[in-house]
């Protein structure tokens, strides 16, 4: 069950990828059209305030998709020495960790949210963009990689509880030592 749980979110955070990706490619010709402008003496105006949010919005959104992918950096001096069970132990305690780091960090978004939605906050620049358009979307990042997070973790207790450490390989694992243990 575990393993077709991480697969369906596998699946949607691929989706999120996507159109996180649309994301960037459409922010990248907005500045690149800006470029172009300011040759011929004009100019779009705020590429460098859009291209911030679009980083701040790919980067809440992507890390849920980088922790299913595998593709956070670990240091795993220790790890990689050990048996089956005391990676999956590496992999629980690393991802606990993960987990209560990835929740405090959306608790205390949502503060800075709220205060710019009710307030009806704007950016102090010339675009005087609502501040609610890029802060509602980017606590929804963190909030969607905290519940990630805490998926895998308890993906990964069960596995454990459930005698079958070795397969916690595949869902928390670290990705450089997949080729070798294969």
């Amino acid at each position: 069950m575990e393993h077709q749980v991480i697969s369906g979110l596998r699946a949607i955070n691929r989706g999120v990828a996507i159109a996180v990706g649309l994301g960037l490619l459409g922010c990248a010709a907005f500045v690149l059209t800006d470029i172009i402008l300011r040759r011929f003496g004009s100019s779009l105006g705020g590429t460098e305030e859009i291209a911030g949010y679009a980083m701040a919005l790919a980067t809440s959104w992507g890390m849920a998709f980088t922790l299913l992918e595998l593709g956070h950096v670990r240091i795993d001096l220790l790890r990689s020495r050990t048996g089956s069970f005391a990676r999956a132990l590496f992999d629980l305690f690393s991802m606990v960790v993960m987990s209560g780091v990835v929740v405090t960090i959306a608790i205390k978004a949502w503060p800075v949210m709220r205060r710019s939605v009710d307030m009806g906050s704007r950016a102090n620049t010339p675009l005087e963009t609502p501040l609610a358009w890029v802060q509602v979307p980017w606590f929804a990042g963190w909030v969607w990689f905290a519940t990630m997070s805490c998926l895998v973790t308890l993906a990964v207790a069960s596995l454990i509880l459930k005698g079958r450490a070795a397969q916690t390989e595949e869902i928390a694992g670290a990705f450089a030592e997949q080729e070798t243990l294969q």
